[in-house]
């Protein structure tokens, strides 16, 4: 049995780290910034380098429907952060789904990468 996540690092690439910074932040009320200090500038997904999650890079991005979706945790009620996708300049692709996990709403980032905004059950 697996005793580890599946998953353990997501890469997405957009097309201006700075507009893309700017709409993760807004869409999941984070405070990431552009790390400029390797071979390559990232910005670590919600700040923090000490979990398991992922980083926005400079790349091209998959053309709009294709691709992987990264389904990223919201801190909030999904409605709210479907509402700041949206004025961030994404696209929310349809209504809440609800699987026994909790809540989720397909979403695309500016670049037309596939996300998927993720309100956790309540516990």
């Amino acid at each position: 049995m697996q005793s580890q996540p599946v998953v353990v690092w997501s890469e997405i690439p957009v097309s201006d780290m700075k507009r893309a910074v700017a709409f993760y932040n807004a869409t999941f009320d984070w405070q990431m910034t552009i790390d400029e200090s390797g071979p390559n500038p990232m910005a670590i997904l919600g700040g923090n380098m000490e979990t398991i999650g992922g980083h926005l890079y400079p790349g091209k991005p998959a053309s709009a429907g294709s691709g992987p979706t990264v389904h990223i945790s919201v801190s909030d009620k999904l409605e709210d952060a479907a509402d700041r996708c949206r004025k961030a300049g994404g696209t929310v692709l349809g209504d809440p789904i609800a699987i026994p996990a909790g809540r989720f709403v397909y979403a695309t980032d500016p670049d037309g990468n596939s996300i998927g905004l993720f309100e956790p059950k309540a516990g």
